[in-house]
């Protein structure tokens, strides 16, 4: 009987098979003439692109951060003032964080860039932006133990199935080889979104938001750390952050964004 059944066995076995790549070789075709019909667009004009979503054209308009710029806050000057001179922002209202660095200023583009990541699950766009903060942060890479994302509370989470702060460090963890500590900060209450509120408004909506949890104190004790978030407005939300992995005995926080509000009118001249 089993040697009857046997060649049956085989045969079908085979036809299995067969099934099988001609299922995968049809993927493959359905995928590249998907690719060919519908080519990738550049996230700010919708002009094809090939590459990580940003064509040629808009990649010059971003307006990369590069010295000279203040050391404490990372806000660029118009000219070099001399080392270790701070803007009026950082003397007038000195962070809870040591230093901050971003890799463009928010305009445009780099608006359009941080909507598309964050609301339109562009994920595909984390790499090329990753890659640009772990450039801009080199200095603080460099001295650092653990990158912490500034986490999402856990319904925002539900939500919108990622969070993009994370994102991010996860790239940078690739490039600079830190280590990333994503469960070392919790969001332990809701907050609003912070668009359309003051300074004052800003620092009270985040005001004891975040916590480290008790089991997570060692991956917070004594360690110098970087917070990574993908914009840097008034600073409330980092400036938060760093107060809570302060008094969690955090060696010091620095933080590294994508992009920040540059005030014109207000910069160093």
């Amino acid at each position: 009987m089993d040697a009857e059944a046997s060649p049956s066995r085989s045969i079908a076995h085979r036809l299995r098979g067969a099934l099988g790549a001609c299922h995968s070789a049809w993927r493959h075709a359905a995928r590249l003439a998907l690719d060919i019909a519908l080519p990738t667009l550049c996230v700010a004009c919708r002009e094809p692109v090939a590459g990580e979503g940003v064509c040629a054209s808009c990649w010059a308009k971003l307006s990369f951060i590069a010295p000279p710029y203040c050391p404490r806050l990372g806000i660029p000057f118009v000219y070099d003032p001399g080392p270790d001179l701070l803007s009026m922002e950082a003397i007038a209202s000195p962070p809870a964080y040591a230093r901050a660095r971003a890799a463009v200023r928010y305009d445009d583009v780099a608006r359009t860039l941080v909507h598309a990541l964050k609301y339109q699950d562009r994920t595909d766009l984390a790499p090329a932006m990753g890659r640009w903060m772990a450039r801009a942060g080199h200095e603080l890479l460099r001295d650092a133990d653990a990158l912490v994302p500034v986490p999402l509370h856990w319904r925002r989470g539900w939500s919108r199935r990622y969070n993009q702060s994370g994102a991010l460090a996860r790239v940078i963890e690739r490039q600079s080889g830190v280590k990333l500590a994503s469960e070392a900060l919790r969001r332990v209450r809701p907050t609003q979104q912070q668009i359309g509120l003051s300074r004052a408004q800003r620092a009270t909506n985040v005001q004891g938001a975040f916590k480290v949890a008790p089991e997570r104190t060692a991956d917070v004790q004594g360690r110098r750390l970087i917070l990574i978030d993908d914009v840097l407005t008034s600073g409330a939300t980092v400036d938060a952050c760093a107060r809570a992995l302060l008094r969690a005995k955090a060696l010091s926080v620095d933080v590294l964004v994508f992009a920040r509000v540059v005030d014109t009118h207000k910069a160093p001249i």
